[in-house]
């Protein structure tokens, strides 16, 4: 992203910036098949009437509850992974708060075949309790169970025997990597940390990128604005789990820095070279709940004189991340009980839950008894759209090429709005064929739509050759675009 004055970017953000934005078109971009989201202003050139538009997810109300001896008020740092047909989830079990990296720390895990309802297997793995009738998949390997964090290797050289990969640890320790062949029974690929210079004191993320072909970890570190310390995020690389680069400090571009408890950083499933950052905005010191109300709510009396919401980052590799829109992603819901302190963390990655859904997680009502996840829906790719009213809107893509035969688009109008395509050259002059006024215009609600000229859908003509796009919308938005 380009780098702009304050004042610009948060007006930009804000759908405020003026008729018009413009971004100097650079370099033709190869597009080849991939989705593009339109999440920052990586494919756009010039909007008119056009604003960049922020979506929130639909509160679904909690789907488990942290309510077992083992796990408790103090739970958190929550992953989900859809393998196959399985969803899979994991978090840290606590009940009472102390040191980072207690030896009580244990990971849990649960398990949903539609990401939606979930159960706690009795896995018999550890006796916790003088019982094996627990859900505990690790344990007594502190510090390692403060943050454990485990992904799905989709690496084509890795072996089935480590076919997910964690990592866990605290500063004290660094961060120690695990295996396993199922994603319950785990075992270390090396007792030595393989990430040792960071704060890493909350949940550290790693994942394996097809688009950069090398595993990325995104991991806690701190970073200053004048004499003010914030909790941020530093990026390594690595390309076999075991040695890692010099870890990087992301920036965020011409925007005021904000703490990021976690950062939640993963390769958007549907477009895996974006990375989609669901962070835990922290507020240290803004507190909402009285001393009267944290009572009441029987909060521990150490965590209610902050709050936290979720924002939305994106990355496309490298260490920036993308803040087009400053506001808060998900809100905290209604209720003192999520105006404590670090609730409302997001979950790490986003999930398919239907053919036309998506769902992310939230841990609230953190330091309670009512300590829970609770699952938030949206629409496929829904995180933000190109958006235009009634008053009718163009946008202007930046130059680039394709390969494929048709344009796939993830749209929504109203009864009265519409959405239209027009093919244009290098030099901005309309394609014969596919010009505007020989587009079909586009109504309706669809996660898949193909774009046609006159009943003609092939582009394959065009594919390799550097074009442009002129995208009118009229009370629409434009969630994303991919050629096929």
């Amino acid at each position: 992203m380009k780098k702009r004055s304050l004042s610009i970017a948060f007006l930009m953000a804000a759908g405020l910036a003026g008729n018009s934005g413009r971004a100097q078109e650079g370099p033709v971009l190869d597009l080849g098949n991939k989705r593009e989201l339109f999440v920052d202003r990586y494919l756009v050139a010039q909007t008119k009437e056009v604003t960049f538009k922020l979506h929130h997810p639909h509160n679904e109300g909690p789907v488990l509850y942290f309510n077992q001896p083992w796990e408790g008020n103090f739970s958190g740092y929550g992953t989900v992974i859809k393998d196959a047909g399985l969803y899979r989830l994991y978090y840290r079990g606590i009940r009472q708060s102390g040191k980072d990296g207690a030896e009580a720390e244990v990971t849990c895990y649960a398990e949903s075949i539609d990401g939606q309802h979930w159960k706690k297997p009795d896995l018999g793995i550890y006796e916790i309790g003088n019982s094996r009738a627990n859900n505990v998949i690790l344990a007594h390997v502190a510090p390692v169970t403060h943050n454990f964090s485990p992904f799905l290797d989709t690496n084509p050289e890795t072996k089935l025997a480590y076919r997910y990969k964690a990592l866990g640890g605290i500063k004290k320790s660094g961060l120690i990597p695990y295996v396993s062949a199922d994603g319950i029974h785990w075992k270390p690929l090396r007792e030595q940390p393989v990430i040792t210079q960071g704060d890493f004191d909350s949940q550290n993320v790693a994942f394996w990128s097809a688009a950069e072909k090398q595993y990325v970890c995104y991991l806690r570190t701190s970073a200053k604005s004048g004499n003010k310390s914030f909790r941020s995020v530093s990026r390594t690389t690595s390309a076999d789990f075991i040695n890692w680069t010099t870890p990087e400090p992301m920036q965020f571009g011409d925007v005021p820095l904000d703490h990021l408890y976690t950062q939640q950083t993963g390769a958007y499933y549907r477009a895996p070279h974006i990375y989609v950052a669901i962070g835990a905005r922290f507020m240290p010191g803004r507190q909402v709940v009285s001393d009267e109300q944290a009572a009441a709510l029987k909060v521990n009396p150490a965590y209610y004189k902050d709050c936290s919401d979720a924002v939305l980052m994106t990355t496309r590799g490298g260490n920036e991340y993308h803040r087009e829109f400053l506001e808060s992603f998900i809100r905290p819901d209604i209720g003192l009980e999520n105006w404590v302190s670090r609730t409302n963390y997001p979950v790490l990655n986003v999930v398919p839950t239907s053919e036309t859904e998506m769902s992310v997680f939230m841990n609230e009502s953190y330091a309670q008894e009512g300590a829970h996840i609770k699952r938030y829906s949206m629409r496929i790719d829904g995180f933000a759209s190109l958006n235009a009213g009634m008053k009718e809107g163009t946008v202007l893509t930046r130059p680039f090429v394709f390969s494929g035969k048709e344009l796939e688009l993830n749209y929504s109008t109203s009864a009265a709005g519409a959405l239209k395509i027009e093919v244009q050259d290098i030099k901005g002059n309309p394609i014969p064929g596919y010009t505007m006024s020989d587009a079909q215009e586009i109504i309706g609600n669809e996660i898949k739509r193909i774009a046609s000229w006159k009943g003609n859908t092939d582009l394959s003509a065009l594919a390799g050759t550097p074009v442009k796009l002129r995208i009118y919308l009229k009370d629409a938005d434009l969630f994303s675009l991919k050629f096929n």
